[in-house]
């Protein structure tokens, strides 16, 4: 950022000064941010101002509304739609009497062509901000400092006005702990994302004629897409950069639509609404997405149309590869990214930030493993970066970068690099924690990151414990059920009888048969227990028949759930075919690696250990129809964890005793 942007940036700081007492720090922003578009739209309409209110005048006045907005921004130029037919500037507002500023203010902004003219009035409540001002006798003052500044694009270029929004977002962002984490992205968290997105395409972005498409479905300010353009305009002037993005909160997406406004981009690329349920660029490719999605954002409120879509069109759609629980819907917006790849030689490159939920929850079939799954198994994944805690201003949990693509390089098809970029050597202290960040990476450290990424550093030298590369399947396992034979002993009992009366399907009895069953069971139990469950329920069945009682399975089955129990020593139960009978209390999955035959590892792994368990052959793969589930999951820590041996006990001990002795020593000077 240069010197006398800087220099501006700090003058607009001030006038925010005007607002203390008045208005909270954290609602600087909602003056501020709308004052410094307003007057940068003021200088781009300045020269043309004249030429539009004749224009305006001569149209007729039945004229169709998007011929005449065509007609009126034509007049403009700037490849946008965009002018004011209000008979106010900046200048002519401040000749104007100062008691008359609110309503002439009002007046200008409300002229505006309709796109902006939604910004101001619905999404910055700009007016109410205004009456705020105006009630507390502040308007005229803010308004005149705003006319000391000269934001004409011969003064301020659009990457110049870029910084300097981008620098007044961020402080007034830091000034608003509470919700910062909510819009803005600390810069260099997507400084590293850009840099990876990149660092493999700088031959391919070079040159002339270069057009490439950003797109972030959760823009909020529209930092990341910014700070995108601004890189590849770094590496090619000549690159032509286009940004599209969509936000659902008002506010940001003001902000956000603003920055298009002010920088020169088109407005209407950035939509306002719900990603997930109603996808405003819909049937759009681009070469570029990056976002940071809300995380563990339930998506219960919008649930329907998102099942109705993923059931309606299947892979064919959004979220046809699974959905996830509906706590947490991080993955879907990965799954509308994915959706959004170029099928193009270029193809697309996806950099995303999640938190650790998307890596690892959700076992085999779950929504989470399946789409895991698919993208493993589409080898679209191509690296995934754990990085520092404490980096973000809301949260201090770990995050990960994402990175995906449908054109991998050869030498990375069927791979996936994890780096562990979350170790001090990755991050600096800050001088001063803003919220919950406390932490930063410095320039040298995303640098490094880049290159570990670039070279496909597997594990050597100094890099062992960052970088490592693995097959796909290496993340993939067959969830298999080991079941184990029931074994049941059945004895009388009181508690076994109390049990059985309050069975329902033995209440279901008159009492003449309850009272008949119970004389009947207990004399068959009156010898001892029955260390085969099987015979007693055939000699129980027999004893009835003679007897004259008709009872019915369900009270056989309750008869025995009272007075059977689980014993090691009995004889394994069966079922009508003569099977062993499984035990679903003892039942367990193993989760055998993909590349390995469950059968030698069961052979290995179970067998040894329980001879008499066998697999439930019926629980297989609703997709490739083999025994067992498939699931997939990705656990840094056991790629990533190293042992650190416990302290002596010597160690331990001097340093209680130490303490201890300190502890005394306060306490006698309490006492004294």
């Amino acid at each position: 950022m240069s010197t006398d942007i800087k220099s501006l940036g700090s003058f607009v700081w001030s006038i925010a000064e005007l607002l203390r007492g008045d208005f909270k720090q954290s609602e600087y922003g909602k003056v501020i941010l709308p004052f410094i578009v307003l007057r940068r739209l003021d200088c781009i309409l300045d020269e043309t101002k004249s030429a539009v209110l004749d224009m305006a005048s001569s149209l007729p006045a039945d004229m169709d509304d998007e011929a005449r907005d065509t007609l009126l921004a034509g007049v403009v130029g700037q490849n946008i739609k965009l002018y004011n037919l209000s008979r106010f500037t900046f200048a002519s507002l401040k000749g104007q009497d100062a008691k008359d500023i609110h309503k002439n203010l009002i007046d200008y902004v409300t002229k505006f062509s309709p796109n902006v003219r939604d910004i101001f009035l619905d999404k910055f409540l700009f007016t109410d901000q205004l009456k705020r001002l105006n009630d507390a006798g502040l308007l005229f003052q803010v308004f005149d400092r705003f006319t000391q500044i000269d934001l004409h694009l011969n003064k301020v270029s659009n990457i110049e006005m870029g910084y300097l929004f981008e620098d007044l977002i961020r402080r007034f962002s830091e000034i608003s702990n509470e919700t910062a984490g909510e819009h803005y992205t600390p810069r260099e968290v997507i400084r590293l994302i850009v840099s990876l997105l990149l660092v493999n395409d700088k031959e391919a972005l070079t040159g002339s004629g270069v057009i490439r498409q950003i797109y972030d479905p959760a823009a909020g300010t529209g930092g990341m897409l910014s700070i995108a353009e601004m890189e590849m305009k770094a590496l090619n002037e000549r690159i032509r950069v286009e940004l599209f993005g969509q936000e659902l909160n008002p506010e940001s997406f003001a902000i956000c639509k603003s920055d298009m406004l002010v920088t020169g981009h088109n407005p209407e690329n950035i939509a306002f609404g719900n990603t997930l349920t109603q996808d405003a660029h819909a049937g759009k490719r681009f070469h570029y997405m990056l976002s940071n999605p809300p995380y563990g954002v339930d998506w219960k409120k919008y649930a329907d149309p998102i099942k109705d879509e993923a059931a309606e069109l299947g892979v064919s759609g959004r979220f046809g590869a699974g959905l996830p629980r509906i706590s947490d819907g991080q993955l879907l917006f990965l799954q509308h990214m994915i959706s959004k790849m170029r099928n193009d030689e270029q193809g697309t490159r996806i950099g995303i930030v999640m938190n650790g939920s998307p890596l690892f929850t959700g076992g085999a079939g779950s929504g989470e493993s399946e789409i895991r799954r698919w993208m493993l198994e589409n080898d679209w994944v191509e690296a995934i970066i754990a990085l520092p805690t404490d980096l973000f201003y809301n949260t201090g949990i770990q995050t990960y970068v994402w990175l995906l693509t449908n054109r991998k390089d050869p030498a990375r098809q069927g791979k996936v690099q994890l780096i562990d970029a979350s170790g001090e050597r990755f991050w600096k202290p800050m001088r001063k924690s803003l919220g919950s960040k406390r932490r930063e990476i410095p320039e040298g450290a995303t640098d490094e990151i880049a290159r570990i990424y670039h070279d496909m550093l597997n594990g050597n030298s100094d890099w062992a414990d960052v970088s490592k590369i693995f097959d796909n399947t290496d993340f993939g396992y067959r969830e298999i059920r080991v079941e184990r034979p029931l074994k049941l002993r059945v004895e009388w009992s009181e508690a076994g009888k109390e049990a059985l009366q309050e069975a329902k399907p033995f209440q279901k009895l008159d009492e003449d048969s309850q009272s008949k069953a119970l004389t009947l069971v207990q004399s068959l139990l009156s010898g001892g227990h029955w260390m085969n469950a099987d015979n007693f329920a055939k000699a129980m069945d027999d004893l009835f028949k003679t007897s004259g009682l008709k009872i019915g399975a369900p009270v056989k089955k309750a008869i025995l759930n009272a007075f059977a129990e689980r014993d090691d020593e009995a004889e394994t139960c069966t079922d009508k075919k003569g099977n062993p009978e499984a035990d679903t209390s003892l039942r367990d999955h193993e989760l055998v690696p993909l590349g390995e035959d469950w059968k030698e590892y069961v052979a290995r792994e179970v067998t040894p250990f329980m001879p008499d368990a066998w697999v439930d052959e019926s629980y297989t793969d609703t997709q490739d129809g083999k025994v067992g589930r498939v699931g997939y999951e990705i656990n840094f820590n056991r790629y990533f964890y190293q042992y650190v041996p416990p302290r002596p006990l010597e160690e331990i001990d001097a340093e209680l005793k130490a303490l201890e002795a300190e502890i005394a020593g306060l306490l006698q000077e309490v006492v004294e």
